[in-house]
């Protein structure tokens, strides 16, 4: 499938211009794609917070950061854990006290294939719980501040969505019975994407001033995988890594960063890479399944999503 709105090279950071004066908030951003669009951001004058679940790796990406681009880089972070709604609202409410402005808020943080069924402390299945209702939560508190400068939402999504069972499991979502880490983590992304879509429709329908934009990273070298995915998923990836089909985390991050920084982009759309399978290469407008954006099951989900975490949107 091939995009022909960024040329034959598809979009690259270089179409970026000045980004000095904006602010951008990313979660998961001290390793893999998020700490690369950090990089990519920062490059271009920008300020980066970054919302991380681990302060030590967030301190030493800082340090990295800073040493890269200077100790005048505006780049910090705060402590959050998707996987605890507590965390999440502790860590909207530093951001809305410290970050007075927000152009991009970047849903960038991700956990995959969990092997065996687990649930966060607020009793949602963890893929589900991390993936989708941390960030519904988080999304919902800063939606204002986003608003108020014209700012945008990038949703970053996996063709895992494709995975699964192409709708929501409303019946059993913390998968109660029958669990698989595939199925599992397909609907989480499933979730998010339809998110996506359904505040698009909302934020039009109530006239607001948030763009919000869907993308992928094709399968990029990140840790995503060693991290949380089950043994046999990290030796089948790490096989795939030393294969065409596996870019790097930089390339990865091209994807969020576009929908982060560029003018005429598509609301109903996912962007990643237009290469073999969408996995790799040249990155723009790739494919999309219907059945993501049905209108029934978004408003149903989000119904669903706002009752579950107790989060009521402005929107």
């Amino acid at each position: 499938m091939k995009d022909t709105q960024f040329g034959p090279d598809g979009w690259r950071p270089e179409r970026i211009g000045s980004l000095i004066g904006k602010t951008f908030v990313i979660t998961g951003a001290n390793a893999g794609a998020g700490f690369q669009a950090a990089r990519i951001l920062l490059s271009k004058g920008a300020k980066v917070v970054m919302l991380n679940r681990s302060s030590e790796k967030s301190t030493a990406a800082v340090r990295d950061l800073k040493s890269e681009f200077g100790a005048a880089a505006d780049v910090s972070f705060v402590r959050m854990d998707l996987a605890d709604l507590a965390s999440v609202r502790g860590a909207g409410q530093e951001v809305l006290a410290t970050v007075p402005r927000i152009d991009a808020l970047i849903c960038n943080a991700a956990i995959a294939q969990v092997p065996s069924r687990k649930l966060t402390v607020d009793g949602f299945e963890s893929q589900l719980g991390t993936n989708h209702y941390g960030h519904f939560v988080l999304c919902g508190m800063l939606f204002d501040r986003i608003d108020a400068s014209r700012g945008r939402i990038v949703v970053v999504a996996s063709l895992g969505y494709r995975m699964g069972l192409r709708t929501i499991k409303f019946d059993d979502m913390n998968w109660d019975r029958n669990y698989s880490p595939n199925a599992a983590y397909s609907q989480s992304k499933l979730a998010q994407m339809m998110f996506a879509y359904e505040l698009q429709d909302r934020v039009v329908a109530s006239g607001r001033n948030v763009d919000v934009y869907v993308c992928h990273p094709g399968a990029s070298a990140t840790s995503l995988i060693s991290t949380s995915g089950g043994l046999i998923t990290r030796i089948t990836f790490g096989l795939m890594s030393m294969s065409p089909l596996v870019q790097s985390a930089e390339k990865g991050a091209y994807p969020e960063v576009m929908c982060a920084t560029e003018a005429e982009l598509e609301h109903r759309a996912l962007y990643g890479p237009t290469g073999r399978l969408q996995f790799v290469g040249p990155v723009g407008k790739g494919s999309l399944e219907p059945y993501a954006h049905d209108k029934a099951t978004m408003q149903r989900l989000w119904e669903r999503s706002e009752k579950e975490t107790g989060f009521a949107w402005s929107v």
